[in-house]
């Protein structure tokens, strides 16, 4: 019974050695370099060791919760397309019936300006 599982520790094996090795290849012929600009924040919208109180933008995180939940969504259609032949053509019109929701969604946030930044 052992025997089954052996591909699978040997996979997994080979996976965490390559990763091991290929980190320890980047730590040792990497170049340090660091400077403060490496070392700022990014992606945030604003400084982090700022005051707490300070005035942001939250376009900047609108669209981002926007593209993760259309996103998330899009990501249904992929197992959907694996079997599509086996499920019939209840799930194709089940499907044309979420895609249609998606646009309406999607029409809805573009007529109320989410997607614009300025």
């Amino acid at each position: 019974m052992l025997a089954e599982y052996w591909p699978i520790f040997l996979f997994l094996v080979v996976a965490t050695g390559l990763g091991l090795v290929l980190l320890a290849v980047g730590t040792v012929l990497g170049p340090r370099r660091p400077d403060t600009q490496k070392r700022s924040a990014y992606e945030c919208g604003f400084e982090a060791f700022e005051d707490a109180r300070m005035k942001f933008d939250v376009r900047y995180y609108l669209i981002a919760i926007l593209f993760i939940i259309f996103d998330l969504e899009m990501a249904f259609l992929f197992p959907w397309a694996v079997v599509f032949k086996q499920i019939g053509l209840i799930a194709l019109i089940e499907m044309g019936l979420f895609l249609a929701l998606l646009v309406v969604g999607f029409v809805y946030v573009w007529k109320k300006g989410a997607l614009e930044w300025e």
